[in-house]
């Protein structure tokens, strides 16, 4: 295969493989979990550590999809090429900048979770005791 075909393919190998990373760095890092409980700012360390991860998982997508978009462009308007043999953009193209794009999108929101100078969550409140119902509270 051509060497850019090959770059492309390892590109997207690459971005896949750092998006299963970036998921499973985020999910320790998520509030609802109750590995590093302990400790609440390196929790949100690790939620921002694997969004930091999405947008590289996603930039390498989104490199890989517009290199081959490109090359699929130019052999289309290269008068040299038969024209039963030229490409156009299908539908792997669009998923794939599409995908890249939610990646990076993700990645910034979870990077938006940054944490403050060594403050922890809000500490949780229970709910109030109400009073009991003499049963006329309904009249």
């Amino acid at each position: 295969l051509v060497g850019s075909l090959q770059a492309t393919r390892a590109l997207m190998v690459a971005a896949i493989l750092l998006g299963l990373v970036a998921i499973f760095t985020a999910v320790t890092g998520m509030k609802c979990m109750k590995c590093m409980e302990d400790d609440q700012v390196k929790k949100m360390r690790m939620a921002v550590f694997g969004g930091v991860i999405f947008i590289i998982a996603g930039m390498a997508a989104l490199v890989a999809t517009s290199w081959y978009g490109n090359r699929v462009a130019r052999a289309f308007y290269d008068p040299f090429t038969p024209v039963n043999t030229r490409f156009e953009f299908g539908s792997a193209l669009f998923i794939g900048w599409a995908a890249a794009s939610l990646a990076i999108l993700g990645g910034a929101f979870l990077c938006c979770s940054c944490p403050r100078q060594e403050t922890s969550y809000p500490p949780s409140r229970g709910y109030p005791k109400n009073a009991p119902s003499t049963g006329k509270d309904y009249v």
